[in-house]
């Protein structure tokens, strides 16, 4: 089977809290199979990065009011999903709310019906959880991020 190819954008959404919000995810063609990741997803045809982060964030959380920060990661990762194999070039922006309370959107079922809930994580919480998260390094760079602000250049994942 042929790796289908991919563009996409991930966000780093931070609370007042310093706190990272993740989605719970599942794939319904691995039962069993559980993970956390950053909101976000496939970059459009004709769509920028940064555009394809606000259209994300509005469909996954339906939040469109954050403060947008820079670029501050990258990377390249395989996966499979409902029985796909993916190469997934992602570009992580930085988006900071003064919200603490957000929820996910109930519209777009056949995409996020295969989201189970959300929540926000401390560097900290990250470090030591026994769940999937997803990107590796992240917790190093939420912590990078919190103390130091966005690396420069963006770090690669």
């Amino acid at each position: 089977m042929a790796i289908e190819r991919r563009r996409a954008v991930r966000v780093l959404l931070l609370d007042p809290d310093g706190r990272v919000l993740l989605l719970h995810g599942t794939d319904p063609a691995t039962p069993g199979a559980e993970w956390w990741i950053t909101p976000g997803g496939g970059i459009e045809p004709g769509e920028s990065p940064v555009e394809a982060a606000r259209r994300e964030l509005g469909e996954e959380i339906g939040l469109t009011e954050v403060e947008w920060g820079p670029l501050v990661a990258y990377g390249t990762v395989e996966f499979s999903f409902r029985g796909r194999d993916y190469e997934q070039e992602q570009w992580f922006h930085l988006a900071r709310t003064g919200r603490r309370e957000v929820a996910l959107r109930q519209s777009g079922a056949e995409e996020h019906a295969l989201l189970l809930g959300l929540r926000w994580w401390t560097a900290g919480e990250l470090r030591t959880t026994a769940e999937t998260v997803y990107p590796r390094g992240l917790a190093a760079l939420i912590e990078q991020v919190v103390a130091e602000g966005p690396p420069e250049p963006p770090v690669r994942l």
